[in-house]
């Protein structure tokens, strides 16, 4: 048997969390996380490919816009809509 050696050994203080999100246009944010590292992140094409109308509603360009964060994660209407750190800090959602 081998052992395997773990690789992800984050402390809290190192995890990942969105500290600013701005609305820049259509359906575009810049997010901003606790490393310094800034995204641009079109989500159009996620939505517009969802056939769920929860999901859908979110076309609405004004609904789209009331995004917040919370404890460190982007959501839309108390977890309405809510996307994995990971697909938003890797730009693919």
């Amino acid at each position: 048997m081998k052992i395997v050696e773990e690789i992800n050994k984050l402390n809290d203080s190192d995890l990942i969390n969105i500290v600013h999100a701005e609305y820049l246009k259509d359906y575009c944010l810049k997010i901003n996380f606790n490393d310094a590292t800034e995204k641009v992140i079109d989500f159009e094409p996620f939505l517009l490919k969802s056939y769920h109308p929860e999901i859908k509603k979110y076309l609405n360009k004004k609904l789209f816009q009331t995004f917040s964060i919370i404890d460190g994660n982007l959501n839309w209407n108390d977890y309405d809509l809510i996307f994995p750190l990971e697909d938003l800090y890797t730009g693919k959602i």
